[in-house]
């Protein structure tokens, strides 16, 4: 059963509600033929006055309002479920990509992404809102008509069933393209989407490197494909109505061929069941034209859910957390390693069997050469990345043990490149906490993390808008705002991967000046690469080739361990050693 069958029947009370409402219309569609034929054969053949056939006008109002109400109600419920299904599609899509470790999150195409939580999601609206309530009525209003229609004139009704079956035959011959050529289309958007951000954030390096014409015409190439794929699958869908609406108007034909000879010729049928069932046969075909054009909506959302589905359940590599609370202490928690472990792919980096122990208020450095595993290291401890084989402990319970938000509550990560989203200055610093900040208090963090003069400088101040990931800011100011973001949220345990990489002296200092201050408050982890940033660290950890060689001081690991030595002076050309 399909991940859309499965979601369509957790709504079972909306279903029930939908057959009832079926059952309902079928009704007044009976009725509303009954009293058109009455009315016609009453004023055209009995020759009857209008006020002699009052009450028969005042049933057909009544018959004719509540079969709008039955459908208004049909439709909005089915656009209820449509909007209930694809925001609990979304909530998986979203909870998965948040979920997925940091490995995970940087594979595929952020375009890509994009698309299907949106573009695709958006694709399977018709599978709820009009293929299940049309597959629904279509199931009851035609074999409710066929009865009446039986119990009036036996011929009509054995043209209705023979009939009939041409319109889901060639239903089941146009959906089964219909759905693979959806899939195609959605698989050609996600490309595009995909593509296309690409070469927007890479705009720059394409024309420093003069590729900007190749991938235009790489977009090109790809938005032609979409376009191809989207035009086929209208070729199909003007097809299917077009031969819907020839079987549906020559099966017509045969019921008042039919009728007409009975009634004219044989003088078998009465002109009231003749023209009753003339009535009834545009209703009998029209529900099942209809589900014929919804179920190549219903199709394209099938192709659109096979996108979805398949994400949701892509193989991944989840973060396992628990709903222990970890309190906000006054004392910031104790954190252990035990044998810590993570692999990568098979024959790939691995980082083994770590072992070190992280005391409150610590001040520890996490160094080695690159690719060492400083930054993979940084990650477990951050609960960015699961745990191969040993364990972490905070506070004496392991890590996965804890509620994720209360974890991350208490936990501030400032990597080389921060994020800054696109908005004001005040609302990126504001983004360091879930809680309400005034004003003042936002100002104060900038204060603490050295960036205030900058920010007051500037004409809009506080509300200066900064472009989508930082533009328009320094590396420095970056830094410094993602800094300021520590500060307001005040966290226990602050996780900085490099942080000056790539940063003047000058500003480097600043940062580090900022670091000193967070550290009264809180433990701080650092993996850094220059000497005066991590000689006064209580603690160092020696990365060498995914294991820990060692760890100590910065005076011991210097008179111990010759590898450590040489990578200061190679780091730091002998400047600055101890």
């Amino acid at each position: 059963m399909s991940g859309l069958q499965n979601n369509m029947l957790s709504h079972k009370k909306q279903l029930i509600f939908l057959c009832t409402l079926a059952v309902m219309t079928a009704t007044m569609v009976v009725l509303q033929a009954y009293f058109l034929a009455a009315i016609v054969e009453a004023i055209f053949v009995q020759e009857q006055t209008f006020s002699a056939i009052t009450l028969m006008f005042a049933g057909l109002a009544a018959v004719l309002l509540l079969r709008t109400a039955f459908t208004y109600f049909g439709r909005r419920t089915g656009i209820m479920v449509a909007a209930n299904s694809k925001a609990t599609y979304r909530r998986g899509l979203l909870d998965k990509f948040a979920d997925e470790s940091v490995l995970q999150a940087a594979q595929g195409q952020s375009g890509g992404k994009i698309s299907i939580l949106l573009d695709a999601v958006d694709e399977m609206d018709s599978y709820f809102s009009e293929y299940i309530p049309q597959l629904i009525q279509a199931s009851i209003i035609p074999v409710v008509i066929l009865a009446v229609a039986f119990t009036q004139h036996v011929n009509t009704g054995l043209i209705m069933i023979i009939t009939a079956p041409f319109i889901p035959l060639f239903m089941i011959i146009i959906g089964m393209q219909t759905k693979a050529k959806s899939e195609e289309q959605q698989e050609k958007l996600t490309a595009f989407s995909g593509q296309f951000l690409d070469a927007l954030q890479g705009l720059t390096t394409l024309k420093l490197y003069r590729q900007a014409r190749a991938q235009k015409k790489a977009i090109e190439t790809s938005s032609l494909g979409f376009r191809d794929a989207t035009m086929e699958i209208l070729q199909i869908a003007f097809t299917s109505s077009f031969m819907l609406e020839l079987i549906s108007m020559l099966s017509i034909g045969i019921v008042a061929l039919e009728l007409a000879i009975q009634l004219i010729i044989y003088e078998q049928v009465s002109f009231f069941t003749a023209f009753f069932l003339l009535m009834l046969a545009p209703e009998f075909y029209a529900t099942l034209k209809q589900l014929g054009s919804t179920f190549h909506s219903g199709q394209s959302s099938k192709g659109a859910a096979t996108k979805v589905v398949k994400e949701l359940t892509k193989d991944t590599d989840p973060l396992i957390w628990g709903d222990l609370e970890l309190p906000a202490a006054a004392i910031p928690p104790a954190i252990e390693l035990q044998n810590a472990c993570y692999h990568y792919a098979e024959r790939q980096f691995s980082l083994e069997n770590i072992n070190a122990v992280i005391p409150p208020y610590g001040d520890i450095a996490i160094v080695g050469r690159s690719g060492s595993g400083k930054s993979t290291l940084l990650h477990l401890i951050a609960g960015l990345l699961p745990l191969k084989e040993g364990n972490i402990t905070v506070n004496d319970h392991s890590l996965g043990a804890y509620n994720k938000h209360s974890w991350f509550g208490q936990l501030s990560y400032i990597s080389q490149h921060p994020y800054l989203f696109s908005g004001t200055i005040a609302e990126n610093i504001a983004m360091g906490s879930t809680l309400d900040h005034t004003r003042e208090e936002i100002e104060q963090a900038a204060e603490q993390a050295g960036i205030a003069d900058v920010i007051n400088q500037l004409d809009q101040g506080y509300d200066t808008p900064v472009g989508e990931a930082g533009r328009g800011l320094s590396g420095g100011e970056m830094q410094r705002l993602a800094l300021a973001r520590a500060f307001l949220k005040k966290p226990s345990i602050i996780l900085f991967d490099e942080p000056t990489t790539a940063l003047d002296l000058y500003t480097e200092r600043i940062l580090y000046a900022s670091i000193r201050q967070l550290a009264q408050q809180a433990t701080i982890i650092t993996v850094a690469h220059r000497l005066y940033t991590i000689k006064d660290a209580d603690t160092i950890l020696f990365l060498e080739s995914g294991k820990l060689l060692a760890s100590g001081t910065h005076a011991e690991l210097i008179r111990n361990v010759p590898e450590y030595r040489n990578m200061v002076l190679a780091n730091d050309g002998g400047e600055n050693n101890a």
